[in-house]
């Protein structure tokens, strides 16, 4: 079973102002699709913070996949595509491409995200937008492909060819 760790950023959800929703909404997709939740944190939009908890993730294989929540935007607060930037290896640029396109049929702001993923060690990592519509369209879209890719990337695929 592969493993899933959560990541949101909020500085008023951290603070305990304001419930996690996107948070919930990511369990729930996940374990409908048979993953298992290791780990689920709200941390507030620091940089150095969100940069750690992931590093710490990655570092010590807790989870094959880790999805973040909120941070993606234009607020000057807004963190995350930088602190995943500072701890991935490689770059998974077509994950969050994907993403945005398809959201674009919904909103033209999909345009507006600035959520990036890319792998550490041999966890996945992937910024979610903050919203829980926007959370569950785009990792409705992708879920299904994810376990594929975590196979390649810990090196379990079977048959790499083209479906």
């Amino acid at each position: 079973m592969k493993r899933i760790a959560i990541i949101t950023s909020s500085d008023t959800g951290y603070r305990g102002e304001r419930e996690d929703v996107s948070g919930p909404v990511i369990r729930e997709i996940v374990e409908a699709n048979g993953y298992q939740v290791v780990s689920q944190v709200i941390l507030p939009d620091e940089l150095e913070q969100l940069s750690a908890a992931m590093k710490d993730i990655a570092d010590q294989h807790r989870a094959d996949l880790l999805l973040t929540t909120g941070g993606t935007g234009f607020s000057p607060r807004d963190s995350m595509p930088e602190a995943t930037r500072a701890v991935i290896e490689r770059e998974a640029p077509g994950i969050p491409e994907a993403m945005r396109a398809y959201s674009a049929q919904y909103t033209k702001r999909a345009m507006l995200s600035r959520a990036v993923a890319g792998i550490r060690k041999s966890t996945l990592i992937i910024n979610l937008p903050g919203s829980p519509k926007a959370v569950r369209e785009c990792l409705e879209f992708i879920i299904t492909e994810l376990g594929h890719g975590i196979e390649i990337m810990t090196g379990q695929a079977h048959d790499c060819a083209r479906k």
